[in-house]
This record gives structure tokens, C-alpha cells and sequence, in this order.
């Protein structure tokens, strides 16, 4: 499967359209990224065990751990990364599908959640707050 850069962004700006707005309209100063790979502070940042691959990092602070003087501050950063998600998918359904579900984790990250209520989440375990 072969992807320009200008086809991924398109796909993350219709996921974007397609995720919750309330969701979407709440987050204040994120950049919203792709990249073809992590580099190597990203590898690290994220724990990334040997074998693994990384299809999204959230980099900022979630909402939930800011505090009075959470101000002047670059904006946090989700990157979405176009090599990973290709590998796994095999084809452009289930390309568009991986990159809404990681948009949507990454995001969740944003407002404070860990990977276990988001992985309770995917499996239908209640609300989001």
C-alpha cells in the first residue's frame, strides 16, 4: 500500500471530523502531528519494548495533572506515525480505522486517562469521565 503525506492528513482530518466534538472542540494549545517514524527520543519517551511498534505519542501534560501556574507553556503534541500504522494494516479501511483508534487514544491521553481506562473504554466498560 502506498500513502503520500498529503493522503495521511486527510485521514487524520477525517477522523478528526468523525471523533466526538465535544472532545475535539475541548482541546486547548495541541498540535496534532504526523511523522513517518519516532525517533529516538520519541522510542525512549514512550517505553517502547523491544518487538513493539508505536503508532501515536501523546507528549504534554494531561489536563488532569495542571495546576494554577499552567501557563506560557509550548503546546502539547500528539504524532500519529504513517510507517507504523501502514505495517499493521492491510488495506485502506482498516488503515483509516487504525488511525481514528489511535487519534482517539492519544486524545484520551490529553484528558488524563491511562491506558488502562482507555483500554476499558475500547471494550465498552462504561463512560469516558
Amino acid at each position: 500500500m502506498e500513502l503520500t503525506d498529503e493522503e495521511f492528513d486527510r485521514l487524520i482530518s477525517q477522523a478528526m471530523d468523525e471523533l466526538p466534538q465535544e472532545y475535539i472542540k475541548g482541546l486547548n494549545n495541541v498540535a496534532i502531528l504526523y511523522a513517518d517514524d519516532p525517533d529516538e527520543y520519541q522510542i525512549k519517551k514512550s517505553g517502547l519494548r523491544e518487538g513493539n511498534i508505536l503508532l501515536g505519542l501523546y507528549e504534554g501534560i494531561p489536563l488532569t495533572k495542571r495546576g494554577g501556574n499552567y501557563t506560557f507553556v509550548l503546546p502539547d503534541k500528539i504524532t500519529l506515525f504513517k510507517h507504523s500504522m501502514m505495517m499493521i494494516a492491510t488495506d485502506s479501511q482498516q488503515l483509516y480505522a487504525q488511525v481514528k483508534r489511535t487519534l482517539w487514544h492519544e486524545i484520551a491521553h490529553y484528558y488524563g486517562l491511562d491506558h488502562e481506562r482507555i483500554h476499558a473504554l475500547e471494550r465498552g466498560e462504561g463512560s469516558p469521565a
